[in-house]
């Protein structure tokens, strides 16, 4: 199982390259404050939320002094905006008062702020501060127990058992590559297995569709043809930026 699994990996590498975090950021605050309003919506609604909030509020100083109503409205189109405006304003309130209004940079603080767990602060590490670690989103989580490499339901049992398969060096970009893969082809309900540069490496192929034809036309994003979910993406980052807010339509729900 492992020999396989770090084979996978291995191929994933290969297959997206350009593999990122799928959300727009500029600095650690801003990539914190898109995670949290991740939650329970894609990362694509998020990134169309951030150009205006951030410009509103670009520092934890300024978000912390936010008027609760004003913020909710901003936040609003990301979904359960009264709850993510609670954290939002506890983290910022708790950096400006205990961190001199910087992102820490160890999980032990992170995890203490308000609406932040392990996979928000794995985000935050290992793509703001290059701390590896690896992050059980719906994605990972869906897709490691498809493989075989784990079969925990608990993220941080998921996690602790995908540590210990790879290279600490490789837990960051892990996580993209399989969020990644789960994102484009590996689909929960409709897996284009047909279509899938790894089928056969994959103990779970034929689960979705296996005509080559048929599972083209369930391919997303770049791989379909279709832009991404950054309105502003690496500059390796082969398919379209995302539109902005109000400029089309949203993604697929799988995303």
């Amino acid at each position: 199982m492992v020999r396989r699994a770090r084979r996978i990996n291995r191929e994933l590498a290969e297959i997206y390259p350009y593999a990122h975090p799928e959300l727009d950021f500029r600095n650690p605050f801003e990539l914190l404050v898109a995670t949290v309003l991740s939650a329970q919506t894609t990362d694509l609604r998020v990134n169309q939320t951030t150009p205006a909030l951030f410009a509103a509020y670009p520092t934890p100083e300024d978000m912390a002094a936010a008027v609760p109503e004003e913020l909710e409205e901003i936040i609003r189109p990301t979904g359960f905006f009264r709850a993510k405006a609670r954290s939002l304003l506890g983290l910022s309130q708790a950096l400006r008062d205990d961190f001199g209004g910087n992102v820490p940079g160890r999980i032990e603080d992170l995890v203490k702020l308000p609406g932040v767990g392990r996979k928000t602060a794995n985000v935050v590490l290992g793509n703001a501060f290059g701390v590896p670690g690896i992050t059980v989103d719906t994605h990972f989580g869906r897709l490691v127990r498809r493989w075989k490499w784990t079969e925990q339901e608990d993220p941080e049992k998921v996690e602790a058992e995908i540590c210990a398969i790879f290279p600490k060096s490789e837990w960051t970009m892990l996580s993209h590559r399989v969020v990644f893969h789960g994102r484009r082809i590996c689909h929960s309900r409709k897996p284009a297995c047909g279509a899938c540069p790894i089928a056969p490496l994959c103990p779970a192929y034929g689960e979705g569709e296996t005509d080559p034809e048929k599972a083209k036309k369930l391919l997303k994003y770049e791989k379909g043809g279709q832009p991404g979910q950054r309105l502003s993406p690496p500059p390796d980052y082969p398919g379209l930026p995302a539109p902005p807010l109000g400029a089309a339509q949203e993604a697929p729900a799988d995303s």
